[in-house]
């Protein structure tokens, strides 16, 4: 298993060569670089083979995207779209789906949840759809809102109600 550390942090603990040079014990060197002594028994083999080039950090190169740019500008002319242009039942991005198309059309496989990440960096966000029943009469609504809603509504009154706080001075306990 990789230590923990960056690759520079790994490179100062690596430079156990002057130890070597100065012919420490193996043991009192893992301990001041606290490292583990297998690790310093490598470096030193290394040390003495390479010197100390040979223990510098090798850092490793980033992970080539998938998807080039042009294929990401595809991409959201399709998302754009929307999924029923791209032969799906409902209009309804899902990043399941989204990764269906990506395969389907690009050839190229990603995790879902990684493409909700690519869909951020395009500048997508998640959204939900609004919740209506098939049955709903939007007329209906609408007259509910104008006619019931304003007769149900508690209006206030011009008389200040009465306070039930304990806190207030006729309340008190010691008078």
């Amino acid at each position: 298993m990789r230590t923990k550390g960056s690759a520079t942090e790994l490179e100062a603990r690596r430079r156990a060569a002057e130890y070597f040079q100065e012919r420490k014990p193996l043991r009192e060197i893992a301990r001041r670089v606290r490292a583990n002594l297998s690790s310093v028994k490598r470096w030193k083999a290394a040390w003495q083979a390479g010197g100390v080039n040979a223990l510098a950090a090798k850092p490793h190169p980033p992970r080539a995207t998938k998807l080039s740019e042009k294929q990401k500008r595809q991409l959201v002319e399709l998302l754009l779209a929307g999924p029923r242009a791209a032969g799906f039942r409902t209009d309804q991005w899902t990043c399941a789906r989204v990764a269906a198309l990506v395969r389907k059309r690009f050839r190229v496989q990603y995790h879902p949840d990684h493409l909700g990440r690519i869909l951020h960096d395009l500048g997508f966000s998640p959204q939900k759809p609004r919740q209506v029943a098939r049955e709903q009469d939007p007329e209906a609504v609408e007259r509910w809102r104008r006619e019931d809603w304003p007769r149900i509504k508690k209006k206030p009154s011009g008389v200040a109600l009465a306070s039930s706080s304990s806190t207030k001075l006729a309340f008190a306990c010691n008078q």
